[in-house]
């Protein structure tokens, strides 16, 4: 952890510890700080931006409730993403996830967290990602999307740490086999198009 992340995760710890005691000004900071990670994060689970929603505010019920008894054995930004991981399980098992077109909003979300990022290449991505069973999507946005550590992430999914090399190790494999493909696709698309 840097200095930067260890600054943040105090910062967090305090607003746990102001939640516990009722302060629902804290609560709303933490929210807000994250919210957008949340978002980019559960948009690996499922494209429904009414579940995603739902589950970010369940998450938050959970944090509010059990802020008193948040032990500190790992971050609080580890503590959070398992929150809503399995929120975001229980949300699919409960929903399904029904496919839906393209959401301008959730572009909208993405392009806010990625502001110089080129549009074709994260669609680029998505399409592989999509690929890619839903536990090997979370690893790799819990990974590389969010910065989480692979200790970190076998928290979060409750599962050895084993399991989550194995899951990313094989959404590699995965990706670097599936990516050359989709740019072709990309550039023949493109070739077509007058």
């Amino acid at each position: 952890m840097n200095d930067a992340d260890t600054h943040d995760d105090e910062t967090d710890r305090m607003l746990l510890q102001r939640m516990a005691t009722g302060d629902r000004a804290a609560l709303a900071m933490l929210y807000r700080s994250y919210h957008g990670r949340l978002c980019r994060f559960l948009s690996r689970l499922t494209r429904r931006p009414d579940v995603i929603e739902e589950v970010i505010n369940d998450c938050f019920w959970i944090a509010w409730q059990k802020a008193a008894g948040f032990r500190g054995d790992s971050r609080v930004s580890t503590w959070i993403m398992g929150i809503a991981y399995r929120c975001g399980l229980k949300a699919l098992r409960q929903h399904g996830d029904e496919p839906i077109e393209d959401d301008p909003v959730r572009d909208e979300r993405a392009s806010a967290h990625d502001p110089g990022e080129d549009r074709e290449l994260r669609d680029w991505l998505a399409k592989g990602l999509e690929r890619l069973s839903v536990d090997q999507r979370v690893v790799v946005e819990l990974v590389y999307g969010v910065g989480h550590s692979l200790d970190d992430v076998a928290v979060i999914m409750q599962c050895p740490v084993g399991t989550v090399k194995a899951r990313l190790f094989y959404a590699r494999v995965k990706l670097r086999n599936v990516l050359p493909a989709l740019a072709g696709e990309s550039i023949q698309h493109q070739e077509n198009v007058p």
